[in-house]
């Protein structure tokens, strides 16, 4: 058996390793995975229905995706984003994470370097691994609520430099990258003629004072950034495998390259779906959003109760928390997951997993219910007493 060295030298994902070990122990308190645990709307379920009874949905539609559903996001892109566009410069991608993939493989070549602010979320890591790239990573800043370190990012471009990819709100930390830091990431992109991709993943649960600021709204920026954004997080769409990536129209056809024979097009039904996201009620996003802030301030209440073990940034964004954590000389992060899953039967995801900086830390998801969320501090709280 021959296998790629480039991909054995990808480590197996973190987080699926604890979802995998989760569902071998009964009764589990799972906080490990970011994925809404909301029923997607009921109005967009019945797009889907519909166009599946129309027989819409049994054929591909072209590479791009549906012309109504772009429409569409070009109207969301101006109206919250600020990204006044066109219909050619938006690809539908098979949720957020193959809009990375396709953007990533289209402006990499072998050996070329690209920068992550650290920690961030994994699956960019490895993007930059298989597209042959090296990822460069530089620590935001923890004392700052995991600001963006921008010197640092300046210190650490070479003549290898080709890209930035960061995530705003970030995961794992929910650290939402104010407008003026990004206008400052956006200079340096510039000065250096360095492309950035961002994942938009979380751009509507913001929280408290903080705001989404999208680069791509920046006009000097048009040819040097690639959105990626999904339906996954913003309409608890996580299975439909739906989402969509703006850039300039001239690098579309190069990223179309690489989209097609990863994809050929995303799912026609879940773009129907989207379609009926998009023009129906957005009453649901609010919803979301105010529950996720609910159960961000639960959980904040319930670690300060545990100060003695976790001590944290409270996030602006996101619907995830990177608690710092107390280790037992000689542990790790992960060797301290497994060993909580095991004892205290809750399930929490290695700091390790986003980067080298993530170390000593763990990522938590309140995308669940309150009860969810005091069924697992509750039996934390009995694990560190019994330590």
């Amino acid at each position: 058996m021959r296998i790629s060295e480039k991909i054995l030298r990808i480590k197996k994902s973190a987080i699926h390793e604890m979802t995998r070990l989760s569902k071998e122990i009964d009764d589990v308190a799972f906080l490990s995975w970011a994925k809404p645990t909301s029923d997607t709307p009921e109005h967009i379920k019945e797009g889907a229905i519909d166009a599946i009874k129309s027989g819409l949905v049994g054929g591909y539609t072209t590479s791009a995706g549906l012309v109504e559903l772009r429409q569409e996001i070009v109207k969301k892109l101006g109206r919250d984003n600020a990204v006044k566009t066109s219909i050619s410069e938006v690809i539908t991608t098979v949720g957020a994470i193959e809009g990375l993939c396709a953007a990533v493989f289209a402006i990499l070549d072998p050996g070329d370097e690209v920068i992550l602010p650290s920690p961030t979320y994994s699956t960019h890591i490895r993007l930059v691994r298989l597209a042959s790239g090296k990822p460069v990573m530089v620590p935001l800043i923890e004392e700052e609520n995991y600001a963006l370190d921008i010197e640092g990012i300046r210190k650490a471009i070479t003549p290898k430099t080709k890209a930035i990819i960061y995530c705003s709100p970030n995961n794992p930390t929910g650290t939402v990258f104010p407008e003026k830091q990004l206008r400052q990431l956006a200079e340096i992109a510039l000065e250096h003629n360095l492309m950035i991709i961002t994942d938009e993943a979380y751009e509507y649960f913001v929280f408290d004072d903080h705001k989404h600021f999208s680069i791509a709204s920046i006009p000097e920026m048009r040819k040097k950034a690639i959105s990626c954004y999904t339906f996954t997080k913003t309409y608890a769409m996580t299975g439909w495998r739906i989402g969509y990536l703006h850039a300039d129209e001239e690098l579309i056809p190069h990223i179309t390259k690489t989209h097609i024979p990863l994809t050929i097009c995303a799912p026609v039904v879940s773009q129907y779906a989207a379609i009926s996201a998009l023009k129906g009620s957005q009453k649901c996003v609010n919803e979301f959003r105010d529950h996720y802030l609910a159960t961000r301030n639960l959980m904040c209440d319930r670690l300060d109760n545990l100060d003695n073990v976790f001590s944290y940034n409270k996030p602006g964004g996101s619907y995830l928390m990177f608690p710092k954590i107390e280790l037992e000389e000689g542990k790790d992060s992960s060797a301290f997951c497994k060993r909580m899953l095991r004892e205290a039967k809750v399930s929490t995801t290695p700091g390790i997993a986003f980067g080298p900086t993530g170390e000593s830390h763990l990522r938590l998801s309140f995308c669940v219910p309150e009860k969810e969320i005091n069924k697992a501090f509750d039996r934390m709280e009995a694990y560190f007493k019994q330590k």
